[in-house]
């Protein structure tokens, strides 16, 4: 089975598959999430990707899934890549499975992003708060144009993360990684490969505006932050320019996908542009229209 596009509500570009199947989560999981829930006040749950799949069947919506692979910088174990893309396969009428491999691997994450493209990885998920690197460092050039070669989108996280709030010294997490402008390096050396901004990106929000506009293959996705409190600038873009290039995303189970719709109803923006926001947008990008 795959994703009926006709039938669906919406694409979620951004959820996390927060443990494993098995239920056996990481410790140092367990303390960012706890520390997530407080800075976010609420007590989110904790899917596994099963969940993850029945939750959105449930809803008839799809979504991208991912994990975060950041153990050399956290010392975090990550949910296996290999789980979230054979789970997703057998979910494939909900879910769109993305890997994330953490760039100072080297030539070990090379081959493994040739590996789980083999497998049906359909985009990757990159984190520079948690893997600790700035996007344009040549380190991670080999990977990027492996998932050039094949066509396949790559997703980083930029601006603020509540993962690592409320922990002394932010639990060692730093910011300075996750300025869109250094994803504009990324987008110029890699013409090939589409790229999705992802959440609004406080506190460099015109510079993620910016560099969608000026790279053709670069969106933006509008997880994380429910939509009445987004900029005054990014409705406007949203709006105007990039109509075409901003995705609907949760950050589920952070911001569930039916708050993010009720509130999207109290902002200024179109009636009219919610069809490409929820589906049209990452149809295209996904390949899927």
């Amino acid at each position: 089975m795959s994703i009926a596009l006709a039938a669906l509500e919406a694409i979620d570009m951004h959820t996390h598959a927060q443990i494993p199947c098995d239920g056996h989560i990481d410790p140092i999981t367990a303390m960012n999430l706890d520390a997530a829930a407080k800075h976010f006040r609420t007590d989110f749950p904790r899917p596994n990707v099963a969940d993850v799949a029945a939750y959105y069947r449930e809803r008839r919506m799809a979504a991208v899934v991912f994990n975060v692979d950041s153990e050399a910088n956290t010392g975090e174990v990550p949910i296996s890549n290999d789980e979230v893309v054979e789970v997703a396969q057998a979910n494939s009428d909900a879910l769109i499975p993305f890997v994330s491999i953490d760039p100072h691997r080297g030539k070990r994450a090379v081959s493994e992003a040739r590996r789980l493209i083999g497998k049906g990885a359909k985009g990757f998920k990159f984190h520079p708060n948690l893997q600790a690197f700035f996007p344009n460092d040549r380190m991670a050039y080999e990977l990027y144009a492996v998932i050039e070669e094949a066509g396949l989108p790559a997703l980083f996280h930029t601006g603020h993360s509540g993962i690592g709030s409320t922990l002394p010294g932010g639990g060692g997490i730093r910011l300075k990684y996750s300025n869109p402008m250094y994803v504009d390096d990324v987008a110029a050396d890699f013409p090939g490969m589409p790229i999705v901004l992802a959440h609004p990106s406080f506190p460099w929000q015109e510079e993620a505006i910016s560099v969608a506009m000026h790279k053709r293959q670069v969106y933006i996705d509008l997880s994380g932050w429910s939509p009445k409190l987004f900029p005054p600038v990014l409705v406007q873009y949203v709006n105007t320019v990039l109509r075409d290039k901003v995705l609907f995303g949760s950050d589920f189970p952070v911001i569930t996908p039916e708050r993010w719709l009720r509130d999207l109803e109290k902002t200024e923006i179109k009636p009219d542009l919610y069809p490409r926001i929820l589906k049209d947008n990452a149809a295209r990008l996904l390949g899927l229209a």
